[in-house]
């Protein structure tokens, strides 16, 4: 058995939490032979909510789960963390300006940037799940100074796993035949889903399917998937955006397979295809040695150049709103 790893999951009381913890506490997240310590951050009002849930995991007797503590002070639920599922996040509400969702956000996210700077283990990997996940990322990185900025990414996984799915179907194949979908950029109705340099059995997915298709479904199809599943179910996507945050930790930790990539809201420091330096942004990458990186040798289509610059100018817009706020210096 491995050494037991701290995680800490923010908003625990929420669906995508509750769908989230179950999970971590069989093992998905690391593998079947590390045991998890799990730290629920919740506010003080659904304290008792994460603490219902906590007595569920007790219950469960999962043979992984060392301990379960809820807390709703952000540095005790940092405390020597090793991973931080950053769940929690002000939703938008009806008539809320985007200016107005991210200046609320930011007083969620410098703090938990702070204390994660101050009190998580010096290995911590973060991901961002809360929307708008791409800022809210770069707002935590930015307040934490002492954590290498790759170590924040966002959650673009859920999008790749739409954009699988999708394409499985109109092939009349299966989503673990599909490899390298990545979707560009930022986890909005922006994104660019790109199959480009995917493959489907092995066959090229521009073989297998047409342009046309590609523009009228495809990729309004998984940009506006979370959309769609609302008004069908009258909530957002909860299992399947915590079952994307698995996978996109689950590979950091565990590694890419071999000639692999995923798509990852990871950090930009400038070089990777014009997107510029600061952003969190969809890009392909691999994971070796629990790092990820980004894949920086594709060939890129003046299409997939429309729609990179596209998602840079949107997260510039929502980085300088957040930069003239004062919470990115």
């Amino acid at each position: 058995m491995k050494e037991a790893r701290t995680v800490t999951v923010t908003g625990a009381a929420g669906n995508i939490g509750y769908a989230l913890l179950f999970r971590i506490a069989s093992g998905a997240l690391f593998g079947p032979d590390t045991p998890v310590r799990l730290q629920l951050l919740e506010i003080p009002q659904a304290v008792r909510a994460a603490e219902g849930t906590a007595m569920e995991l007790h219950d469960s007797a999962f043979p992984l789960l060392d301990s379960v503590n809820v807390y709703d002070d952000i540095d005790k639920a940092f405390d020597g963390t090793n991973v931080a599922m950053l769940v929690g996040a002000r939703p938008r509400t009806k008539g809320m300006e985007r200016a107005d969702l991210l200046e609320a956000n930011a007083g969620i996210f410098v703090p938990q940037g702070r204390a994660l700077n101050e009190n998580a283990a010096e290995d911590v990997k973060i991901v961002v799940v809360g929307n708008p996940a791409n800022t809210n990322a770069v707002i935590a990185q930015n307040a934490a100074p002492d954590i290498p900025p790759q170590r924040f990414t966002s959650m673009m996984r859920l999008d790749q796993n739409r954009a699988m799915w999708q394409l499985a179907k109109k092939t009349d194949s299966l989503t673990r035949n599909v490899k390298n979908v990545v979707v560009w950029g930022n986890h909005s109705a922006d994104q660019y889903p790109d199959v480009s340099y995917a493959t489907v059995n092995g066959i090229p997915a521009d073989d297998l399917v047409t342009e046309k298709w590609l523009d009228d479904y495809f990729r309004p199809t998984v940009a506006k998937r979370g959309a769609a599943i609302i008004e069908m179910r009258g909530a957002s996507s909860a299992a399947s955006a915590a079952s994307s945050a698995i996978d996109h930790v689950y590979n950091w930790v565990n590694g890419t397979p071999e000639g692999e990539f995923v798509t990852v809201g990871h950090y930009s420091d400038g070089s990777y295809y014009g997107v510029p330096e600061g952003l969190s942004f969809g890009f392909p990458c691999v994971s070796t040695n629990e790092e990820y990186q980004v894949v920086t040798d594709l060939e890129i289509s003046e299409p997939t150049r429309v729609g990179i610059d596209h998602n840079i100018a949107t997260l510039v817009e929502e980085y300088d709103a957040v930069k003239a706020m004062g919470f990115i210096n």
